[in-house]
Order: C-alpha cells, then structure tokens, then sequence
C-alpha cells in the first residue's frame, strides 16, 4: 500500500515512531526537489531512519514513475510531501493518488489555523481544495492514534 502525507517537517520522531509502524512501510520516499539534490541534507536525515527501511529522495517528476514501480512490486511505501505545494504538483504530475494524510503545517501570521496542527495560507488551501475536488480525501492527523478530522474548513 502506497501512504501520503504532507509534513513540513519531512523525516521526524512521529515518522519513525508512529507512522512506520502504522503503516508498515518498508519503503520512505521523500518527495522534495530540494533535499533530493542535497546530498549532505540527505546524508543528515538518514541518520534517524531505521536500516529496515529503505528510504529514495526523489524529485516530483520522477515520483510517478518510481510509485508506479513499488506498486508491481506490492512494496508498502510511506511518501512525505514538505508541503501542500508539492502535492499537488505530484498530483498534476501523473500521481493519482485517492488520500492524503495532512500531518503538520505551522502556523505563522499569514496563515488561519484549521485545526491544532495545521495552518494554511491562501496557497496552501487552494491547493487543498483542488486536492479535494480531484476526489483527494484529506485526513488531518498527527499521528495514527489521532481520529482523523475531515472537512476541517
């Protein structure tokens, strides 16, 4: 199974802890064309992944393709976007995919809290709801034990 999430924070203690597990994921894409041309970024961040789990830094274009792959494969596959952006540029990309989790957006003074772990912009929103009318079910949660909020608007 092929798992989404956006989290600005990209690889943390909840990823490791909770959503692994959750999620079985023997596979951790990190969607982001930054990090993914970075590799002493790269370098850093896996040192909080487990050797089990076989962690790509992939740019967005290439993100269709390599799912595509893991799914012949039947590989469970945790991909974390950094941001609403990238999802759905994914998105526009060829990745169709049918859920995304919304894990963490932070909140700062341009942007309206819509519930306790995510804030949005203008942008952010736009591309949330474009996610939402291309039938996306966004589920808004910190970690797997939360009950999932939809419709948070």
């Amino acid at each position: 199974m092929i798992w989404y999430r956006i989290d600005n924070r990209l690889i943390h203690g909840q990823i490791i802890e909770a959503w692994l597990p959750y999620t079985r994921a023997t596979r951790l894409v990190v969607a982001n064309n930054q990090l993914a041309v970075d590799p002493l970024r790269q370098q850093i961040v896996l040192l909080a992944v487990p050797s089990r789990v076989c962690t790509n830094f992939a740019v967005l274009g290439s993100l269709p393709a390599l799912i595509a792959e893991y799914q012949q494969k039947k590989d469970d596959v945790l991909v974390l976007f950094a941001n609403c952006q990238d999802a759905r540029a994914a998105f526009d990309l060829g990745l169709n995919f049918e859920k995304c989790n919304i894990g963490n957006l932070p909140y700062s003074e341009e942007k309206r809290r819509i519930c306790s772990h995510v804030a949005v912009s203008a942008d952010d929103e736009y591309c949330l709801r474009y996610l939402e009318d291309h039938s996306v079910i966004l589920d808004f949660r910190s970690i797997p034990a939360d009950v999932p909020q939809m419709g948070v608007w």
